[in-house]
């Protein structure tokens, strides 16, 4: 009798706490974009209204205008949040784009298939440029921050480094920036995704035991820079 007393009350601490999150997420995601709102509610009140409209329409019997009225608020629920999602992704890349260590972000959203650097695994001790890696079927991707073509000399020098040890492999430079040559930091995911596959899985794993004998930054992250004060609350901006 105790357990099925405390189950409810502890699923409604959870309930509550996603329910905090979700609105988290859009008070920070209207914060930074501020036509969020009526993308998130026109949307879904776009698909509402065509839903019921649809069911009234091509219904007749009370059990299936019920199950139309039921699968139009699931749908339109569904859209909201998707678009809750898209627009937080966004303003998450405006809140740290332009700061030192921003690439962090998105060695953090990249989908399975991918080994990432969190932490950057070279830097430049005068300029503060950085470099970040990530390892998938395409190969090995450099992503370097910093203003071209200052930072073109370290991308450069990265990847006859990054060659040497894995000879044969793929290295690809993705310079991050709003410059000219250079991909914002809110489309270097996308990029990522759509360099070509060369490598099988067990390849990547490979390249993966190869990269540990690179070791960490050869040289000292410069005073100042902190790519993980660069984190915004991800979590929270996802609802998670």
């Amino acid at each position: 009798m105790a357990r099925k007393d405390t189950a409810p009350a502890a699923d409604a601490p959870k309930k509550q706490g996603r329910l905090k999150q979700f609105a988290q997420v859009y008070k920070l995601t209207a914060q930074y974009d501020k036509p969020a709102p009526l993308w998130v509610f026109g949307s879904a009140l776009l698909v509402l209204a065509v839903g019921l409209a649809l069911t009234f329409l091509l219904t007749d019997g009370v059990f299936s205008r019920i199950l139309g009225v039921v699968t139009t608020l699931m749908a339109a629920l569904l859209v909201g949040l998707a678009i809750l999602t898209r627009r937080a992704d966004r303003a998450l890349f405006a809140q740290v784009d332009g700061r030192q260590g921003s690439t962090a972000i998105v060695m953090q959203q990249l989908r399975r298939g991918w080994t990432t650097s969190e932490e950057p695994v070279a830097a430049d001790p005068r300029s503060g440029d950085l470099v970040f890696r990530a390892v998938g079927k395409p190969g090995i991707v450099l992503l370097v921050e910093g203003p071209l073509p200052r930072a073109l000399r370290l991308g450069e020098n990265e990847k006859k480094r990054h060659s040497r040890v894995a000879s044969g492999v793929p290295v690809h430079l993705l310079y991050v920036g709003n410059g000219p040559d250079q991909t914002p930091l809110r489309k270097v995911s996308r990029r990522m995704m759509r360099l070509p596959r060369s490598l099988t899985g067990a390849e990547v794993s490979a390249v993966v035991k190869r990269m540990q004998a690179l070791g960490g930054l050869r040289a000292p992250v410069p005073k100042g820079i902190d790519p993980f004060r660069a984190r915004a609350d991800r979590k929270a901006m996802r609802g998670r």
